[in-house]
């Protein structure tokens, strides 16, 4: 087996994904570390998680790609990016990879109150929103919270009943039409295989 020379350093929400892209695409050189899914509630938590394990990274491997969008971080994992010079997924946030940019402008253009839902946010949308932001115990927080969101779109990387359910049932606490997207990996996998051949 070829040995790893280049890693990923990813948000754990994209964990399933890159891991099948890898034996998709024969990724036998890339080697996937993620950071826990969790930090998508919490970004300004993201580039003091990450920075540690970029010095680490790079006594081990000759190439490394940060796996994140902006994700909310104003801007500052473009400042890390910089810093270290390396470079991260395209976009603003992942669900914009996956829509691919056209799609996501339209979505977001068509309505400002949108909140997306991606294959893991659907399988975790207890967890990561409900039980995340403590609105089981505190549900009176809920309209603070999410008040302005108007529909969500569901942009599916593989059409499974199961997520279908758990994103009906996301819309449905949410109070909002659903609205599904199948994408696939969308810009994802390109955006790694990009990576992986400029840096050979």
């Amino acid at each position: 087996m070829e040995r790893a020379d280049s890693i990923i350093l990813a948000c754990g929400a994209l964990s399933h994904e890159l891991v099948a892209l890898k034996r998709q695409f024969g990724w036998d050189n890339l080697a996937i570390q993620c950071l826990p899914a969790e930090l998508h509630n919490r970004p300004e938590q993201i580039v003091p998680k990450l920075e540690p394990l970029i010095h680490k990274a790079q006594l081990q491997y000759d190439n490394v790609l940060i796996g994140y969008a902006d994700c909310g971080t104003g801007g500052r994992i473009d400042s890390l990016a910089r810093k270290y010079n390396l470079q991260r997924l395209p976009g603003a946030h992942c669900y914009e990879f996956f829509a691919t940019t056209p799609l996501f402008e339209r979505l977001s253009n068509e309505n400002l109150g949108t909140f997306y839902l991606t294959d893991f946010l659907a399988r975790h949308f207890e967890r990561l929103m409900i039980r995340g932001y403590k609105l089981d115990k505190h549900p009176e927080l809920k309209g603070m919270l999410f008040s302005n969101y108007t529909k969500m779109v569901y942009l599916t990387q593989i059409e499974h009943p199961e997520r279908l359910k758990q994103a009906e049932a996301a819309a449905h606490w949410l109070g909002v039409p659903l609205e599904i997207h199948h994408t696939g990996y969308g810009d994802l996998g390109q955006s790694v295989s990009h990576f992986l051949q400029v840096t050979q």
